[in-house]
């Protein structure tokens, strides 16, 4: 009951308040809303340039995140051995 009424009070508060500085308001929302459409429009362009990038590799045939080389491959199955080996070791 306590939240409600607390609410209530807050909507009553934030109405008057905009009644009251409702030109303020304006001018914020003035300086405001480009900033936001600028940062909104900077991560599409970023978001829509990576899926392209994404789209392009799979064009040519390369799974993204198998990039790994041969050497790689032969790396990790040694770390892999030499972890076993540990393993053993310590039991």
């Amino acid at each position: 009951m306590k939240i409600i009424i607390g609410g209530a009070i807050a909507v009553l508060l934030g109405l008057i308040g905009i009644g009251v500085w409702f030109p303020q308001l304006v001018a914020i929302l003035k300086g405001v809303v480009p900033f936001v459409l600028l940062l909104g429009g900077g991560l599409a362009l970023y978001l829509g340039f990576d899926e392209l990038k994404d789209t392009w590799k799979n064009e040519e045939g390369i799974e993204p995140g198998s990039s790994d080389s041969a050497e790689d491959k032969d790396r990790i199955k040694d770390l892999e051995k030499e972890i076993e080996k540990l393993n053993k070791e310590k039991k």
